[in-house]
């Protein structure tokens, strides 16, 4: 329902707005961002393939899908709680894979090459070019997608969860590319030397690159997006915290890189010391990190939601289910079988996400840091879960039934009810009471 007297007063400046410029057509954006990463998806094909011919590009591709799966996953597994559209990962990957790949690889050629031959000495270039210039041009490619994200998603990007998961499936989708070059040219130097077996190059290159450190780029590269979703918690007027959270997060990714691509130079032991000492330890601490955080945003959601039950836009089980990760899917799955398959089951998660971004709305806003457009946004959200409700209210009061292990809290007025919709009168509750399901008013009437 539009604001009372929405369309009335329109100004001149109305018509620039109902008639963008041609550039300014999200069809022409979408199409001119498809068309960069494609061409630099070509490209970057082509110059892997050049380095290590086709049957090494062949096989490096097939070794490099391997960490793929499972470390995508890991972070949508993160990313449950409030999950981030899709084409925001398929854009961070294809990024990732395509378009910082390929930055990286041509600027850091060319800055290696070019010390190379104003010093005389390719050794120290190369190591120069490890340590230095790979995790200074490297991270900053991938921050990139971030910082888009950042600026033009900025609605799906609202907290430390979104930046962690942004930043590791761009930073997956280069270590992607990159293994296929490094396991591929590991195939062409086994097949000049004859190489074979465990004593092979390519074996070891899979032992170091999939087997102990799959998850090397992604931990540098968290380290970016930790930054960038500090600084989405910072309020409109923080100006100074959005922008150098992300910059401190930039500049400890690239430390990082820097020493973990240095530890080649520490000696006979240095590399296995550092990634004992060091990466493992970094690894289990934002592990741990990330998991306390995705623990905390349930615990907003079950906090802030009871306003709107008192309001009447939620049951009053609501806020204990969309706090819980299994009741959750204990409700998507009772969707998916008695109410229509997987678009009922679909109807369900978007539910539960919207209510999501509602609690995180308003803990923002109870916090100070409510964003400009906070009035627009919660009624948006509200009417959204008004429109979903008569799949989703069902499949959660079974959720809540079937979850609770104690009895869900009571407020005079509401109750739990048996899959009724508002209005359809009086019931008993689960534990025999006397209760109204859910509100017996349409409160976006209100």
């Amino acid at each position: 329902m539009p604001p009372t007297g929405a369309g009335a007063g329109a100004g001149p400046g109305d018509a620039a707005l109902r008639h963008p410029h041609w550039w300014q057509r999200g069809w022409v954006r979408y199409g001119a961002l498809i068309t960069l990463l494609a061409l630099s998806g070509l490209v970057i094909l082509a110059l892997v393939r050049r380095q290590t011919g086709t049957e090494g590009f062949l096989v490096g591709l097939g070794l490099a899908v391997l960490p793929v799966p499972w470390l995508t996953a890991a972070f949508r597994w993160l990313d449950r709680v409030e999950p981030c559209p899709w084409r925001n990962l398929v854009f961070a990957f294809a990024w990732g894979a395509c378009a910082a790949a390929l930055i990286a690889i041509v600027a850091n050629s060319f800055a290696t090459h070019w010390i190379a031959t104003s010093t005389a000495d390719p050794a120290g270039a190369d190591t120069l070019g490890a340590t230095v210039i790979a995790p200074i041009v490297e991270e900053s490619v991938k921050a990139a997608a971030v910082l888009l994200l950042f600026l033009f998603r900025r609605r799906d990007f609202t907290g430390i969860v979104d930046g962690v998961v942004t930043a590791g499936i761009t930073a997956t989708g280069f270590a992607f590319t990159e293994n296929i070059l490094y396991l591929g040219t590991a195939f062409g130097t086994d097949q000049l030397t004859g190489g074979r077996g465990i004593a092979s190059v390519t074996a070891a290159t899979f032992f170091v690159r999939i087997v102990m450190s799959p998850f090397a780029h992604p931990l540098f590269t968290v380290l970016t997006g930790i930054g960038f979703g500090a600084g989405a918690l910072a309020g409109d007027g923080q100006r100074a915290r959005r922008v150098l959270l992300p910059l401190g997060g930039l500049l400890l990714a690239m430390g990082m890189h820097a020493f973990w691509n240095g530890s080649s130079t520490f000696g006979a032991y240095g590399f296995f010391a550092v990634y004992g000492l060091f990466m493992v330890p970094a690894f289990g601490l934002l592990t741990w990190l990330a998991i306390w955080t995705r623990q905390r945003e349930l615990r907003t959601v079950r906090e802030e939601l009871p306003a709107y039950v008192f309001a009447g836009w939620l049951g009053p089980a609501e806020p204990y289910v969309l706090g819980s990760m299994r009741a959750r899917r204990m409700a998507r799955e009772y969707a998916r079988h008695h109410f229509g398959g997987r678009p009922a089951g679909r109807t369900v998660a978007r539910y539960e996400a919207c209510a999501t971004s509602l609690a995180f709305l308003r803990h923002r806003a109870r916090l100070g840091r409510a964003p400009a457009d906070f009035a627009v946004r919660e009624r948006e959200l509200l009417s959204e879960l008004w429109a979903l409700r008569d799949v989703a209210w069902p499949a959660l009061e079974y959720a809540t039934r079937a979850s609770a292990p104690a009895p869900a809290p009571y407020w005079p007025g509401y109750g739990y009810g048996h899959g009724h919709l508002p209005g359809q009168g009086y019931g008993q509750d689960y534990y025999g009471c006397p209760a109204v399901p859910y509100p017996a008013h349409n409160p976006y009437r209100t």
